[in-house]
This record gives C-alpha cells, sequence and structure tokens, in this order.
C-alpha cells in the first residue's frame, strides 16, 4: 500500500509543476504593469548589447523571458491559458519562429489583448514583415533600403554615410513619451515604414525629417523613392480596439547601449511605460444613475422624469490608482440613436457626473459612455434602463395646453341649448 501512495503523490507533483508557469503570471485588470514578457532575440549576445533596455523593464517590475527566436520550446499558451501577458521579437532576420508559434499565433495573441513590441532592421524577413502588415504597417519594398538624410544626419566614423539620422520629430503626446521633454535628439539607423491608410489605430510616433528618404545606400538611384520626407515613420503605434497595444520600430540599434548623449534611452524607456500599461491605462467604476433627490437605482423611468448620472474614472500610474481629470467626457442616452448627449462635469477627484430629464419617448434606453482620446486605452460602457409612458391616472386633470378645446366644447353645447330654445319658442 506504502508504494502504491508514491506514484499517486508523483502524479499530483507533476500536475502542479505543468501548471506552475500559468500562476507566475500576475496580470490583472486591476495591477496592469505586474507582467511577464517573453523576450525572443536573433542572438543572446543582445541581452548585453541591448542591457541597458532590459534592465528598465526589469527595475519596473517587469518579468523578462529570454529565449532565441528558434528555440523549439517556445509556447506562449498552455491549456488554453496565456504564458505570457507581452511579447518583444528583437529578430528581424527569423524566418521562422520556434515550438509553437508562428504568425497566427503572434496575431491571436495581440487578438486576445496582450502587447507586442517588434523591433526590425535592414533585410528584415517575410515573416516580421508580415507581422508589421498585419498592424497596419507596411516596410519599404525594398528589403536593402535604409532611411537616408543628407541634412539631418548624425555625424558617424564612416565619411558620407548620412543613414544614421538625428530625429526629433515625436508624437505630440504626454502620455505616450512622458511629460518630460525629449531634449537630444534620437540617433536612428535602420528601414522606414509607411502606415496603412486604411488602418485609423495606426499612429506615428517619430517621423523622419522633410529632407529624409528610403533607398538603397550602396546604389544610386534610378527611380524616385517610394517613401520621402515626413511620410516616412521610423517608430509607430497601435492601440487595438481590445486595447492591446503595439510598437514597431524599423531599428533595432534604436534600443541599444550604443548611442550615448542621445535621447534614445529616454525615449524607449517612455514608449516602454506606454506600450506595457504603466501609463495611459483607464479603468471605469461605479456607474449609477438615479431619480432626482433619490438614491436608489430603479428599475424604469417614466418619461419626462429628471435623473442623475454618475461614473468614476481613474487612470494607472505604474505604481497605483489615481484620478482621471478631462473635460471631454461625455454620456448618451441612447436608443437606436442618442436621445440626449451630455458633457459630464468632474469634481477633479475622478468623479463625473450630470442630471438631464428623460425624453418624451418611451422604450428601452442605454446610457453609454464611449470614451478614446490618444494614447489612453479606451472605455466603452452601458447599461440598460426602459423608460416608460404615463399611466391613465397620473396625467394631469386639465391640461392647459388643451384649454382651447375645452372651450370650443362647451361653447359648442351652450350654442347648441340657446339654438334649440330659440327654434321651439320662436314664431
Amino acid at each position: 500500500m506504502a508504494g502504491g501512495k508514491f506514484p499517486t503523490i508523483s502524479l499530483l507533483i507533476l500536475n502542479l509543476l505543468s501548471f506552475s508557469p500559468l500562476l507566475t503570471v500576475s496580470f490583472s485588470p486591476d495591477y496592469p504593469t505586474d507582467r511577464r514578457i517573453l523576450v525572443l532575440l536573433d542572438d543572446l549576445a543582445l541581452k548585453s548589447s541591448h542591457s541597458i533596455f532590459f534592465t528598465s523593464l526589469e527595475s519596473r517590475g517587469f518579468d523578462l523571458d529570454f529565449k532565441l527566436a528558434d528555440d523549439p520550446s517556445i509556447a506562449v499558451k498552455r491549456y488554453g491559458q496565456y504564458l505570457y501577458d507581452g511579447l518583444i521579437l528583437f529578430s528581424p532576420s527569423t524566418d521562422r519562429f520556434g515550438g509553437s508559434l508562428d504568425l497566427e499565433g503572434v496575431l491571436d495573441f495581440v487578438d486576445s489583448g496582450h502587447d507586442l513590441m517588434l523591433a526590425a532592421d535592414v533585410s528584415a524577413s517575410d515573416l516580421i514583415r508580415s507581422v508589421a502588415a498585419e498592424c497596419g504597417v507596411d516596410f519599404d519594398e525594398d528589403p536593402s533600403a535604409m532611411v537616408i538624410d543628407h541634412t539631418g544626419y548624425a555625424v558617424s566614423q564612416i565619411e558620407g554615410d548620412h543613414t544614421l539620422i538625428a530625429a526629433d520629430d515625436f508624437v505630440p503626446s504626454d502620455v505616450i513619451l512622458g511629460s518630460t521633454k525629449i531634449e537630444a535628439p534620437v540617433l536612428f539607423k535602420g528601414t522606414g515604414h509607411s502606415l496603412n491608410p486604411g488602418n485609423s489605430l495606426a499612429l506615428k510616433v517619430l517621423s523622419a525629417s522633410s529632407s529624409a528618404y528610403s533607398a538603397n545606400p550602396a546604389s544610386k538611384l534610378s527611380n524616385p523613392p517610394s517613401l520621402t520626407g515626413t511620410a516616412i515613420s521610423l517608430v509607430s503605434v497601435v492601440q487595438a480596439r481590445n486595447n492591446a497595444r503595439i510598437v514597431i520600430s524599423g531599428s533595432l540599434d534604436l534600443f541599444s547601449n550604443r548611442y550615448e548623449k542621445s535621447g534614445n534611452e529616454q525615449f524607449v524607456t517612455e514608449l516602454s511605460k506606454w506600450v506595457f500599461h504603466a501609463r495611459g491605462h483607464l479603468k471605469a467604476v461605479n456607474l449609477k444613475h438615479n431619480k432626482v433627490g433619490g438614491t436608489e437605482e430603479p428599475s424604469m423611468y417614466r418619461i419626462n422624469d429628471d435623473l442623475e448620472f454618475s461614473v468614476e474614472i481613474f487612470e494607472w500610474t505604474g505604481s497605483s490608482w489615481v484620478p482621471y481629470v478631462a473635460d471631454d467626457v461625455q454620456v448618451q442616452f441612447y436608443m437606436m440613436s442618442p436621445y440626449v448627449l451630455k458633457t459630464l462635469s468632474t469634481n477633479q477627484k475622478g468623479l463625473y457626473h450630470t442630471s438631464f430629464e428623460v425624453p418624451d419617448v418611451y422604450g428601452v434606453f442605454q446610457f453609454k459612455v464611449e470614451y478614446q482620446r490618444l494614447g489612453y486605452t479606451s472605455l466603452s460602457l452601458s447599461k440598460q434602463i426602459p423608460v416608460r409612458p404615463f399611466r391613465h391616472n397620473e396625467y394631469e386633470r386639465f391640461i392647459t395646453t388643451a384649454f382651447p378645446y375645452y372651450g370650443a366644447s362647451f361653447s359648442m353645447m351652450a350654442g347648441f341649448f340657446i339654438f334649440s330654445i330659440v327654434y321651439l319658442y320662436s314664431k
């Protein structure tokens, strides 16, 4: 009997060990920066050449799992649950991921609400280009093309090499790049890309100057370049409708330790805070409504009732939730189309509120808050409530607007009575 217990205990231990990766994932909507990130590299030497960037992530509580991109043990999902909350692809030359991960797996990862950071480079593989294209970013068709700028270039050791450019055309958004201005230009050496005009969710974060163009620096131009000027995006971001965030860069060196006295370190650090939801992450709680003067939420309203509506909105700072303050949050009282659209007032402590009169239309309505702002996660809240008409005994006994009709009725009765008297008794 004693010998039979040991296999059972061993099986229990093995089962617990198989589920342990799932238990290590600490991501929660209430603490969105407690995350585990899979980092896929072309070469493990990138851990040291890009150590400043990786160290900044680990210092902020991220758990990084480094693997070669072709490692056969790669798996992002087990037993229907994702093992990671973020994915960093620093493997521009990889033609095929190892393990069970492929293009469809990366897209499913993002579609499930997880975040992605991708860095390409010159001669990026078709796999990396396909991932970027699915996110609305198209790299230059020439695999050897680089961004060249004969005006805004940085001095390099190779004379006449104008592929190391100094870029400072940042997106004007404090929530994406932080409130501290990036004083030094960002040094960029890599390939440019453009945004698919059909994708309204993609946004240029760092653009090339008006004098830049994309071409093969080793050959002479025989045709005008396809990408020129500020249309060239160096770094772009995408925030999906499910609030998954994506960063796509045309340069892997952008994240390296190579460029001192530049704005690279500050730029990539602030960008990583945004993509991994350490900033710009909103949540809404305590959506309430009640009649004016009341406190309980009714099961339905009557037409022309006066009601109050309120909701609390908070923003994640990386360590705690703080009140979100804005003047553009609106609520709709909606049935097929908005019958009431009101801008919410705020008490500067996260509480947004307003009051309005229920429209003179009965049916099934919704309180809807649809909030989208550059760099912030979108909010989509709704609460259904029926609206009924007046009951037969709730109408006023005499309606002021009906007095002319009352007068017409009584005057006709009086006229008919007088006519009858005159007709009967006149000779």
